[in-house]
């Protein structure tokens, strides 16, 4: 069954029904009255309620459903829970209880977030296929196709088919399942919620597994679902199990801040209000107490907590620019700690949260945190996707066209989405899953074409290009990162521009490298897949990286000093191509700069009575000067054969040095010599020198190696000054 157990692990009162233990340091409006467990079972046990008259057991429902949706209609919820009750009965929870108790005090949660009527039908509903003998064609025949979904949605699978791989399976399911309809996931979170509430009858190491999962798993995605009145009971209630001590002294803090007769947080939101009221600015001005694991948060960050960090002040208006309005009274007539200050409704986070966040300090220098926002935006930030009502209902203009598009389906759902169905068994998805769960803020990065890609932070070129093209993402070759080249492994930040450089190979590959920079899911499996596909191919990979490890460096020292000697100096004869003005001398080209037509040349006599010819903008042509050598004037005569060195720089990928000798082959290019640097961060550095015919071929070779998949610049290769 999915709810075992009834006797609360947590020390301390609860605020209502669905968010953390309360903190005495602020008043609070009456709240509604919690559930009584054990009478609800008794009324369950005396079974249904006349037709067509609710029954008193869900009257807690009736009346937090009518709050948020005061036209719905009842008649659907007396059905459901009719049928919840009878087919439940008989049955009992660990404490005794009727299990009928569990089902209506999840959907109580539910109607107050604001869910709409059909969750709150399935919510009732949600343990019947699981436990009973109702089937989900009777639901579906009696309830309609959505309420039969999100059941289906919620029920696990069975260990007697799936064995040990049922929880994970069963997750998995219910991800898919919610990747169509978000409140598949609402149901979930709050049937969490009621059996971690519920969970001190367990055993002790039952607590902990349950309560590890619930860490891991839901708590992140309530978070990205935007729910935080689940989230945050959830958290507190997992510290509570899982770090006894630190949450007894968490509640003692609170309790010690509670008993202080001086308040700041009430003393800063009275003279709030003051400050609105001067300015005619309608508000209301709450107290929110944080919850323990956030007091314990700020214990651990700060220290010793003062008062003004038990809580934050919260101003609700009506409209996006009151929100405004109110922070710019409060930075006129308060002081504000203008580093303190985030603007939520311009840049919305990716869970759907809106407001505006400051603070203001008080003379004693402590510092109050101020959170701004309308009404709506705050049940958004309260209930998240739940206060969103129905997904899929047509808006009053849109005559609609039969199809379901959820709009609050998020980004990053659509890529656990997509990597999941990858993922080669349930352990590696559980593991994957946990870890992208763990990722917990979100960034934007923008495609050249003004479109938008959603990825965790920490995100790299290489998870840009997977949730871009998929796997047609093997053949990217390196991105530029606003308008500058960058290498795959380049870190992105919230709103860089990528623009992903793809080669036209189709049968490209990825590197075994890639692996160290993918940081998300759909990344790692994609390239994984692939090596695991291809062993031959990858056992390639490594033997070339392998070799280019073991290849000398070009150094520095084979740009030649202009002093050495004259045949070190001159790498090779002219061949008769350079007229030189002195009749009878021996004309060298230099090999510090390797000089072809029809680049700008001038002469240096050197010892032997040889010339040595260098580019003009070669470095030893200043210090030739400096030391007194004789110039000699020079000219490029008939175009003949010449030598040159070239400087190919590139990003790592297999085979990229075959291709590129091959490349130069085909343009008559004789490889003289050749140096590899070692790769640096997926860039490689390849100097060659090659033998031409003709110097006139020499811009058609820097073309065809250009045109190489995974080459970004060839150039000449350019002289480094010497050192005195």
């Amino acid at each position: 069954m999915s709810a075992e157990a009834t006797n609360s692990v947590t020390p301390g009162p609860m605020p209502g029904a669905v968010s953390g233990p309360v903190t005495p340091t602020a008043p609070r409006r009456k709240a509604r009255p919690r559930i009584d467990l054990r009478r609800l079972g008794r009324a369950a046990l005396l079974g249904p309620a006349a037709r067509g008259r609710l029954p008193d057991a869900i009257s807690h429902v009736v009346e937090a459903h009518r709050a948020h949706h005061p036209d719905a209609d009842l008649e659907t919820l007396r059905h459901a829970y009719v049928l919840a009750e009878s087919s439940h009965r008989g049955q009992m929870r660990k404490s005794g209880e009727p299990y009928i108790t569990h089902p209506l005090a999840v959907t109580l949660i539910l109607a107050e977030l604001g869910a709409e009527t059909t969750t709150l039908t399935a919510s009732l509903l949600h343990d019947t296929v699981e436990d009973t003998d109702v089937t989900l064609d009777q639901v579906r025949d009696q309830f309609g196709e959505e309420v039969r979904y999100l059941v289906d949605g919620v029920t696990k699978l069975e260990k007697v088919d799936y064995g040990a791989a049922a929880e994970p399976e069963t997750f998995r399911k219910m991800l898919v399942a919610t990747g169509n309809d978000v409140r598949v996931m609402s149901i979930k979170l709050a049937d969490r919620l009621h059996n971690m509430r519920t969970l001190g009858v367990m055993r002790p190491e039952k607590q902990e597994r349950i309560a590890k999962v619930t860490r891991d798993v839901l708590i992140p995605l309530a978070e990205r679902l935007g729910v935080q009145a689940l989230k945050t009971e959830l958290e507190d209630l997992v510290f509570a199990i899982l770090h006894p001590e630190e949450y007894a002294h968490t509640r003692e803090l609170i309790v010690r801040n509670a008993a202080r007769e001086d308040d700041p947080l009430a003393e800063v939101a009275d003279e709030v209000r003051g400050v609105l009221r001067e300015a005619d600015i309608q508000a209301e001005v709450l107290i929110r107490p944080r919850h323990f694991v956030s007091v314990h948060r700020v214990s651990r960050k700060r220290g010793r907590l003062r008062g003004s960090d038990f809580g934050r002040v919260l101003v609700l208006v009506s409209e996006d620019a009151d929100c405004y309005g109110v922070l710019g009274e409060l930075h006129t007539c308060m002081k504000p700690v203008v580093s303190e200050f985030k603007d939520f409704i311009a840049v919305p986070k990716f869970n759907l949260y809106q407001s505006l966040h400051t603070a203001v300090a008080r003379e004693d220098g402590q510092v109050v945190e101020v959170l701004i926002r309308t009404h709506q935006m705050h049940k958004v930030a309260e209930a998240g996707v739940v206060a969103l009502g129905n997904p899929y209902a047509p808006a009053p203009d849109d005559p609609g066209d039969g199809e379901r598009i959820d709009p609050t389906r998020p980004g990053w759902l659509s890529r656990l989405l997509d990597w999941q169905e990858a993922a080669p068994d349930p352990d590696h998805f559980w593991s994957t899953l946990r870890e992208d769960l763990a990722q917990d803020r979100e960034i934007t990065v923008f495609r050249p074409d003004g479109g938008t890609l959603g990825l965790p932070e920490g995100a790299t070129c290489v998870d840009a290009a997977y949730a871009q093209y998929g796997e047609d993402a093997h053949a990217c070759i390196g991105a530029r990162v606003n308008g500058r080249l960058a290498t795959l492994s380049t870190v992105l930040k919230d709103g860089d521009t990528v623009q992903l450089l793809m080669g036209q190979d189709p049968a490209s590959e990825p590197s075994r490298e890639w692996l160290e920079h993918a940081h998300t899911p759909a990344a790692r499996i994609a390239i994984q897949r692939w090596l695991t596909a291809h062993p031959a191919q990858a056992e390639s990979q490594q033997s070339e990286a392998r070799i280019v490890e073991h290849r000398t460096a070009l150094r520095p020292a084979d740009v030649l000093d202009p002093d050495a000697a004259p045949e070190q100096c001159a790498d090779r004869p002219a061949t008769g191509h350079v007229l030189a003005d002195l009749p009878g001398a021996t004309v060298r080209l230099a090999r510090c700069c390797t000089p072809v037509p029809p680049d700008e040349i001038t002469g240096f006599a050197v010892r032997g009575g040889a010339v040595t010819v260098h580019r003009v903008e070669c470095s030893a042509v200043a210090r030739m000067k400096d030391g007194g050598r004789t110039e000699v004037g020079v000219r490029w005569g008939e175009a003949a054969e010449c030598r040159v060195t070239l400087v190919a720089e590139s990003f790592v990928r297999p085979h990229l040095l075959a291709d590129l000798t091959e490349a130069m082959a085909s343009e008559g290019a004789e490889i003289v010599s050749a140096t590899v640097e070692p790769p640096a961060q997926q860039q490689v550095r390849h100097t060659y020198t090659v033998q031409l015919p003709d110097a006139g071929h020499l811009p058609a070779l820097m073309r065809a190696m250009r045109n190489v998949a995974g080459v970004y610049d060839v150039s000449r290769a350019q002289p480094q000054p010497q050192g005195g």
